[in-house]
């Protein structure tokens, strides 16, 4: 029985942040050590993503590799021969597939997508690429090479899913072939991963909104690479409010909620038993020395085992996945080709 694919990319640039690794790292590695005996496991670098919006290209190559020593570190499994782990831009059928889908592609339909139509209007008079404008097309391209039948997505990826369906089905009705596996929809996504995908830790500075590597000054965010120090003095800082009453309550106190949520997910404690031990307590001093305590020793243990990564085989596994992902890509690019007239 050839098994089902699971495809989800893995981030090819930018530092990562605690809330990176508790929100996104752990969940698909949980997913790639319990899930790859039922199903094939494809971790790719959407290394051509990275730049839709400008960034330094002169950092990109090491960026890539970096994060996937973070990755590594986390413990992403390099033996498991049903985990796959490539680079989008070693793999050209990526790039031939997305052109070959664009002209099948309205203007109407990317126009409308609201990911690109937000970035728009917050791009304050910067360039906006025809990348970005086109960027469902090529995620489609890389969930239907493979035939992927579930993508872990969050709500602002939904439209780009629902869009990686129709294109398939559009040329599957056009060209009468088959040429691809559908893959299974929002709602049957939902179900299979849970609605809430990821958790979201917030930013120490505003606990308004999530930790993300946005915030230019970068003082509510931990980065996987902080020192423990430094790490330290974020959170001792971190914005809580003038209540004096420590409380789990999101809407009200998002700042203390945050905290207990950190102190919890890193202590190993259940978050009720975090809630009940600070509940009732009018400072929040003590609070925050914890959370600091405990981050600046899992950045300590995690800091350790990437230095410890095996770069070579890291690079042994990229050459071996990168050469199975072309084979099975360039399979289903030729059947595309065949079928609208490119090839015999």
């Amino acid at each position: 029985m050839i098994k089902q694919t699971i495809l989800t990319g893995l981030r090819a640039n930018n530092d990562l942040h605690i809330g990176n690794y508790l929100g996104a790292l752990l969940p698909l590695i949980d997913m790639a050590e319990n899930q790859s005996d039922k199903y094939q496991i494809n971790l790719f670098v959407p290394d051509l993503h990275s730049f839709t919006t400008p960034i330094d290209h002169t950092l990109l190559h090491d960026a890539v590799f970096e994060n996937l020593r973070v990755f590594v570190a986390a413990g992403l499994p390099l033996d498991n021969d049903n985990v796959r782990i490539y680079r989008q831009s070693y793999v050209p059928a990526h790039s031939e597939l997305a052109w070959i889908l664009e002209c099948f592609t309205g203007f109407g339909e990317m126009s409308r997508m609201t990911q690109f139509k937000d970035k728009l209007q917050s791009a304050n008079n910067e360039q906006v690429s025809v990348g970005l404008f086109n960027y469902p097309v090529l995620m489609a391209a890389d969930i239907l090479l493979y035939g992927a039948s579930y993508v872990p997505v969050g709500e602002d990826q939904r439209q780009h899913l629902e869009f990686s369906r129709d294109i398939a089905e559009r040329l599957n009705n056009r060209f009468k072939g088959g040429l691809f596996t559908i893959p299974k929809s929002v709602q049957e996504q939902y179900e299979f991963f849970g609605k809430d995908q990821g958790l979201r830790i917030k930013d120490l500075a505003d606990p308004t909104k999530k930790m993300s590597k946005s915030d230019d000054s970068g003082k509510g965010v931990i980065f996987m690479t902080d020192s423990p120090e430094v790490a330290r003095k974020k959170v001792m800082s971190a914005t809580t409010d003038s209540l004096a009453l420590v409380a789990f309550d999101k809407a009200n106190q998002p700042g203390v909620t945050n905290l207990l949520e950190l102190l919890a997910l890193l202590s190993g404690e259940s978050l009720e038993a975090v809630i009940t031990n600070y509940r009732g307590q009018t400072q929040y001093g003590p609070l925050k020395t914890a959370v600091a305590d405990v981050i600046a020793t899992f950045l300590e243990g995690f800091q350790t085992k990437l230095s410890q990564v095996d770069d070579d085989a890291i690079a042994h596994k990229l050459l071996l996945s990168e050469s199975l992902m072309s084979e099975q890509a360039n399979a289903t690019l030729l059947r595309v080709q065949q079928a609208i007239g490119l090839r015999a």
